[in-house]
C-alpha cells in the first residue's frame, strides 16, 4: 500500500521542522484519531441506531462498533448493556486518509466556521473536537434530525505545546489568539 498525502508531508517535512522547532530527537506523532457519537433521544429506535452505525462506517471508511451504557439510568430509561452510541479509532493508513478529507473537505463545509479553538487540548497532548451536526460530510445520509460527532485527535506529544506545533504542520485552521 502507497503512503498517501499527509503520510509523506509527515515524513518528508514535518519531521524534520518538529526537530528544529521543538529541539527534540524523537518527534511526536499523530498515533490515532477516534470518532464516537452518542445517539441521545434515539436510544431505543433500533432503526436510527443501523442508520448511525451505516454512516460512521461511511464516513471513516471502517466498520463502527456499539458503545454501550456501563450502569442504568432510569431518568433517560437506559439499561446497562444497551447501545448508547457508536465509535470508531482509525490507524494508519486509514487515520491519514480521514484526516486528510476532514481537512480538506470537511472543514470547510461547516457552516459559519471561523477556525478550531487551540484550547481544546487535554493537557497531555491529545485535541478534542465536536461538530454538531453529522451531516458536514458527503458520505452522510442523515436527514432525520442533527447528530453530533466528537473527534480526538490523539497524539504522541508530551504536552500540549508539541501536539499544538504537530497539528498546525499538518495545516489545522486554529484561531489564533489575539495578542494584548
Amino acid at each position: 500500500m502507497s503512503l498517501s498525502r499527509l503520510q509523506l508531508l509527515y515524513k518528508n517535512e514535518i519531521i524534520v521542522k518538529l526537530k528544529e522547532n521543538l529541539k527534540i530527537k524523537f518527534p511526536p506523532r499523530l498515533e490515532k484519531i477516534v470518532l464516537n457519537t452518542g445517539l441521545g433521544r434515539a436510544v431505543s429506535n433500533k432503526k436510527y441506531l443501523e442508520i448511525v452505525m451505516e454512516n460512521m462506517t461511511a464516513v471513516s471508511g471502517q466498520k463502527a462498533i456499539y458503545t454501550l451504557a456501563r450502569q442504568s439510568n432510569a431518568g433517560f430509561s437506559i439499561r446497562t448493556g444497551w447501545p448508547i452510541g457508536c465509535k470508531v479509532t482509525l490507524r494508519k493508513h486509514r487515520m491519514y486518509e480521514f484526516l486528510d478529507r476532514y481537512l480538506n473537505i470537511v472543514l470547510p463545509r461547516i457552516p459559519d466556521f471561523q477556525g478550531l479553538n487551540s484550547k481544546s487540548f487535554d493537557g497531555f497532548g491529545n485535541y478534542t473536537m465536536g461538530i454538531s451536526d453529522f451531516a458536514v460530510f458527503p458520505e452522510c445520509d442523515i436527514s432525520q434530525e442533527k447528530l453530533g460527532l466528537d473527534i480526538t485527535f490523539v497524539t504522541t506529544a508530551q504536552d500540549d505545546k508539541a501536539a499544538y506545533s504537530l497539528l498546525s504542520l499538518f495545516n489545522f485552521p486554529f484561531i489564533q489568539e489575539k495578542q494584548g
